[in-house]
């Protein structure tokens, strides 16, 4: 048995020892968007899983990305003449050139663990307008969380996908769309199996859902500008933006 005194003396090293065992571990900085290089450096252009179209009017392309003040844009621009794509056995016309990143790093929440998503956001609301911020599965679908969406509809949308029918969501009225809005996700898993899934907008919590045997699933982290599609068609005819900064992935 170890004397009072010597147990004193080691308390601040095993304290220590717990503290650092519990640090969290950045996967991507706020640094990420200082630069094309930094961007680079932890994202790819188009969608993650290849190809540069997926469920909406805008085919994506690294032209219609770009970095300024540590702040990355997606610019969408309505177009004619472009050949159309297919998604789920639907022929979509493509009306427009715009941007896509996806990140270079898949995200798994590991048993007893956890993810935090956090970024600040300035993101349209009109109608044809298809701006993401999400988390979609690696190995076939469904885990995806739409950790904020806008369909046109002047809303965001907090949305997690357990199948195509069975999911949780959250509608909420997005004032002041001209303004960048702070946005964080938390996954935690709770049983070995289940995620918990928290949604925070500029500070307050919106929603907390369930996503059904996401731990252990390794997800994609888009971020996008889409077009028509569910958000509505016709979409403006000039030029749309979608900003994001402060971009942040850490574990819990």
């Amino acid at each position: 048995m170890l004397s009072l005194s010597v147990a004193v003396l080691l308390l601040p090293v095993l304290t220590s020892s717990a503290a650092l065992s519990q640090r969290t571990t950045t996967l991507i900085p706020k640094t990420c968007f200082d630069s094309t290089s930094a961007l680079e450096q932890y994202f790819t252009y188009n969608y993650p899983w290849g190809g540069n179209t997926h469920n909406g009017g805008a085919r994506m392309d690294s032209a219609h990305v770009s970095i300024s003040s540590s702040t990355l844009t997606l610019t969408a621009q309505k177009v004619s003449g472009q050949p159309s794509t297919t998604h789920g056995g639907k022929t979509i016309p493509i009306n427009y050139l715009s941007g896509a990143v996806g990140a270079k790093q898949h995200f798994t929440v590991p048993k007893g663990g956890g993810l935090s998503f956090s970024a600040s956001l300035k993101a349209t609301t009109t109608k044809g307008t298809w701006p993401a911020f999400w988390l979609t599965a690696v190995n076939g679908w469904p885990p995806e969380v739409d950790m904020a969406e806008w369909k046109g509809s002047g809303k965001i949308s907090f949305n997690t996908f357990n199948t195509s029918s069975v999911l949780s969501w959250k509608d909420v009225t997005y004032s002041s769309p001209e303004s960048f809005h702070e946005i964080r996700c938390e996954l935690r898993d709770v049983n070995g199996k289940d995620v918990q899934v928290k949604f925070w907008m500029d500070g307050a919590l919106q929603a907390t859902h369930v996503g059904g045997g996401y731990t252990g699933q390794p997800l994609y982290l888009v971020i996008n500008l889409q077009m028509e599609g569910s958000s509505g068609s016709p979409g403006p005819s000039g030029n749309t933006t979608y900003s994001i900064k402060n971009l942040e992935v850490t574990t819990l």
